[in-house]
């Protein structure tokens, strides 16, 4: 059985401000109506003979995985890391977790965080990948370049095994531009896609040679995980113990038994706001613009609106990003440097660096729209059957307004139904619930004071979600 491996536990900061830690990128619908994750699932399920997938992603996370996959139309375990240790560990334990059920399972390792333009050479491309896996190699997917691109890894090929793949002669790490324009004119080299395909089995036994370290650690976190519904949770303890590693370095540029088989499509990581450009539609000036944007001689830039009216006159190669707690505007020549600017918002304690204003959680969001000196309103949206922890406040009180829909709110020992224009009152220290019994969102604006307004100060005394964290 092929078991498909989506690896969505990336941070994606160098789309900041869309992307971060968050909700990072492979949540986002960044270039369709669809997020990259849920892309990336239907991509795969959709490859004849594939198994159910697995994702393997961070506890932060977990809802956000589950409910993707659920717009995704599939059933799936989802397997939670305590701690981010790069893709080498998290395969591993993908592949642990795999050989539990199928001895012969093998792995397609999918970054959840791509896009891939050309479903059917895709497809092509692993049924490819398939029949060398079938050899015994661990099997990589090179995209082959069209440009002389500087922020991508390249793969040397070498001697062919059957059709168009070939042993892997080097992994090159990121050329300048020079470099990279030989490489175009030599041929045989492609881009490192960051896409695998091998023998679960396979995979682990090249870790026991060239990474034993890796294997062991992983192996512990697996046999010590716990089972909650569709979420593996790995033993935190042994995880963290991991060091942190690439497939690429653990075992790809050690192993004899590595193959790449070319991969002729439209591909990208979206490592950069350029690069997020290059899979959009530009205009006549070379321009990508998104959302509610006006250009007036503007030209090779990007322009991205996740609300706001953005208005641009004489700009030149610039990336212009608006959200509803930040702005970002950089020169085109420097975007790789958007992560410095990040770790400063970091070191200043900025929870711009990774939160959103707008906040997911299982049962819906929320948004703080106004806040002050004893007071903050939240926009507050509940899907469909969502219901909120039976929780209480030490330090605030709440008043609710519902604007749509229909909540059904417990008070203390009271329960009630509360449909539009109608409000409730939640004193300070009173126990509370708010769920939403219809069939349409239920919206309403929250508008909470006392001394302190942390979401921290919530005592959790039943959840549906099984939640321990805050939110």
């Amino acid at each position: 059985m092929l078991v498909p491996v989506l690896l969505a536990g990336g941070s994606g900061t160098r789309l900041w401000p869309l992307s971060r830690e968050a909700r990072p990128k492979q949540f986002l619908a960044v270039t369709d109506g669809e997020s990259l994750l849920q892309g990336a699932i239907e991509r795969a399920t959709r490859i004849e003979g594939v198994g159910d997938p697995l994702v393997v992603g961070r506890e932060a996370h977990r809802f956000m995985i589950a409910e993707h996959m659920r717009r995704a139309g599939v059933d799936g375990r989802v397997i939670l890391e305590p701690a981010a240790r790069n893709t080498a560990p998290a395969v591993a334990v993908a592949a642990l977790e795999a050989l539990a059920r199928d001895d012969d399972a093998m792995l397609l390792v999918l970054p959840s965080d791509h896009v891939i333009g050309d479903a059917g050479r895709f497809a092509t491309a692993v049924a490819a990948g398939r029949e060398a896996a079938a050899q015994g190699l661990l099997v990589t997917f090179g995209v082959e370049p069209t440009r002389p691109e500087t922020g991508y890894g390249y793969i040397r090929a070498g001697a062919p095994v059957a059709g168009d793949t070939c042993r892997i002669e080097a992994f090159v790490e990121k050329p300048d531009e020079a470099t990279a324009r030989s490489y175009l004119d030599a041929g045989g080299y492609y881009w490192n896609s960051g896409m695998f395909l091998f023998p679960a089995g396979a995979y682990l036994a090249a870790l026991a040679t060239h990474a034993p370290d890796i294997l062991e650690a992983a192996r512990a976190a697996h046999e010590g995980a716990t089972r909650d519904a569709d979420f593996l949770r790995l033993d935190a303890e042994a995880f963290a113990a991991c060091r942190s590693e690439s497939i690429d370095y653990a075992v790809m540029e050690k192993t004899r038994d590595a193959a790449v088989v070319p991969l002729s499509a439209t591909w990208s990581d979206l490592g950069s706001w350029s690069a997020l450009a290059e899979v959009l539609p530009a205009d006549a000036d070379g321009n990508v613009a998104r959302g509610d944007v006006l250009l007036e001689d503007t030209r090779d830039s990007v322009v991205y609106s996740d609300g706001r009216l953005i208005a641009t006159l004489g700009v030149r190669d610039q990336v212009i990003v608006e959200t509803t707690d930040a702005v970002l505007v950089a020169d085109r020549g420097r975007e790789q440097e958007i992560k410095t600017l990040v770790r400063r918002l970091e070191a200043a304690g900025r929870s711009e660096a990774s939160e959103h204003r707008k906040v997911y959680r299982p049962w819906g969001s929320y948004e703080s729209i106004a806040s002050g000196d004893r007071f903050q309103v939240k926009r507050i949206i509940v899907s469909p059957g969502g219901r909120l922890s039976l929780q209480m406040h030490h330090h605030r009180a709440e008043h609710w307004v519902v604007v749509q829909g229909t909540a059904k709110v417990t008070r203390g020992d009271e329960e009630m139904l509360l449909t539009e224009d109608q409000s409730t009152y939640i004193p300070l220290g009173t126990t509370h619930r708010l769920e939403n019994p219809g069939n349409i969102d239920l919206i309403l604006i929250e508008v909470q004071s006392g001394g302190y307004l942390g979401e921290d100060d919530i005592v959790r005394l039943d959840d549906v979600y099984g939640r321990a964290d805050k939110g």
